[in-house]
């Protein structure tokens, strides 16, 4: 056989793919999800999945972090007395990231408890959240001694979902297309 010959035979026939399994269908009465905190997922409903092991890892990253970003801080400030910019400039910066931290601190503490309106002004504090990180990460520390940070606030909101749905569920009798109308009296 030649080249030509072997190049125009045909291939050899294709194997059918296997049909496509489709995951499987969540019932209709499965009920509300829980809503998963970041690092957490939804492990903190029962505590499992190595929720002990993900609040102790996120509670020594978030202090480590926090400790880097004030030596990083200390080196800066360190440049502006190198670069000589006087008392009032190097305080400034001082009081400046001590004020962001704090209420970045304050934010993020509270956003753990409930969440914020919606028309509220968080967007415009978003810029000095950022400024004050470090706060943030010291409040994220902390609250991983209590719990997985914003588990209460989502553990509140899904049991009270999951209620709603219990109390919907039970109060359906049937179908009600199959009822038999009511008779005139």
């Amino acid at each position: 056989m030649s080249d030509d010959q072997r190049d125009q035979t045909p291939a050899e026939p294709a194997q059918a793919p296997a049909p496509a399994q489709a995951p499987p269908a969540a019932p209709a009465s499965a009920g509300p999800e829980p809503e998963p905190i970041r690092f957490f997922d939804t492990t903190w409903v029962n505590h499992d999945g190595g929720y002990a092991l993900r609040r102790a890892g996120v509670a020594v990253g978030a202090l480590l972090t926090a400790v880097a970003a004030a030596l990083l801080l200390r080196l800066s400030y360190e440049g502006l007395e190198i670069g000589n910019v006087g008392t009032f400039l190097s305080l400034s910066v001082v009081i400046l990231f001590a004020i962001a931290s704090s209420i970045a601190f304050a934010k993020t503490w509270d956003s753990f408890t409930r969440r914020p309106a919606p028309s509220s002004d968080e967007a415009a504090l978003k810029g000095l959240k950022a400024i004050g990180f470090i706060g943030s990460l010291i409040a994220y520390f902390l609250r991983c001694f209590v719990e997985a940070p914003g588990e209460k606030l989502r553990r509140t909101e899904y049991e009270r979902a999951t209620a709603e749905f219990a109390r919907r569920r039970s109060s359906r009798t049937g179908n009600p297309a199959a009822r038999r109308p009511k008779r005139k009296k």
